[in-house]
């Protein structure tokens, strides 16, 4: 039986959050900033969270740490009532300082820490594994063995790779193993339709997603050309904090293709997520709920 909708692997930490005056920043020893706040956050965070928001059974697995970063997801976790496995890592919890400016423009620093190939027992995602109709895979290099199990149990999976430029090989296994692809447009520059086409010639996928913030997405399912989906316009003046935009636009998406929407809807769906996201300030402190969403659509 499978009682777990989407099985997320990895991509959980925390980010402090540091508003500044402008970006870059000034060539200078201090910058005076507002008070700093830590939220519980990373990709896998924000498609689960965004996920269990609309109302589907989640269940997230990774690796954190035995410090007060790691207490604090634990405890996020459960007074969100969302099913949450781990392992202890001895190098402690992934952190980011996202600096943030006052058009929500952001920079992030992101400290991994936990080395590359340092994987947990595959139990931790072999188990809910079993139990599951969808597997998102985040970016923790590990994860690629969870979207292999997936693929060979005969789940459906996603995966987002971020800022690829089409040629890092460490995305590679994430890029050529999943059903849906997501990425985001900022470093593909002119090789937006080739790196779609890349994507399509070596790998699995039956979509590829490109977001491109307040330029809207691009859908190319496979056999078709790509469709350019415009984002829902947000007033300037309301837009506060980028963080986590894309990871709501994720789970949106896949709320409507786990419900077979139409590719648009989809689309649609993703973008009224992402625009409800970048209305509040820190990192995914916000998701649309299902009643919103839906009504946005029908």
């Amino acid at each position: 039986m499978s009682d777990i909708d989407v099985l997320v692997v990895g991509g959980v930490g925390v980010d402090t959050i540091v508003n500044v005056p402008h970006l870059p920043l000034p060539e200078s020893d201090t910058v005076k900033v507002p008070p700093m706040h830590e939220y519980v956050a990373h990709t896998g965070n924000g498609v689960a969270m965004g996920l269990h928001r609309l109302g589907l059974g989640v269940h997230l697995v990774d690796t954190i740490g035995d410090d007060s970063r790691g207490r604090m997801i634990r405890d996020h976790y459960r007074q969100a009532g969302l099913p949450f496995d781990h392992r202890v890592h001895p190098a402690g919890t992934r952190r980011s300082v996202n600096l943030v400016d006052p058009g929500g423009r952001r920079l992030s620093l992101y400290d991994g820490r936990q080395p590359a190939g340092d994987a947990p027992p595959s139990d931790l995602w072999l188990t809910p594994m079993g139990r599951a109709r969808h597997v998102h895979a985040s970016l923790v290099d590990w994860s690629r063995h969870a979207l292999a199990d997936a693929v060979a149990a005969g789940l459906t999976t996603s995966t987002d790779l971020h800022s690829w430029d089409g040629r890092d090989p460490y995305r590679q296994d994430f890029a050529f193993g999943a059903d849906l692809v997501f990425m985001s447009a900022s470093d593909l520059g002119d090789r937006r339709e080739a790196v779609t086409a890349h994507v399509f010639e070596h790998g699995r996928a039956r979509a590829v997603v490109v977001m491109d913030g307040g330029n809207g997405s691009f859908v190319a399912v496979r056999g078709e050309p790509s469709r350019h989906f415009p984002a829902v316009e947000v007033p300037p003046e309301r837009v506060i904090d980028t963080n986590g935009a894309g990871d709501s636009y994720v789970a949106a998406f896949l709320w409507a293709w786990l419900r077979d929407r139409a590719w648009d809807e989809c689309a649609a769906a993703g973008s009224l997520g992402g625009a409800h996201a970048v209305q509040t300030p820190g990192t995914h402190t916000s998701f649309i709920g299902e009643k919103e969403l839906t009504g946005a659509l029908d």
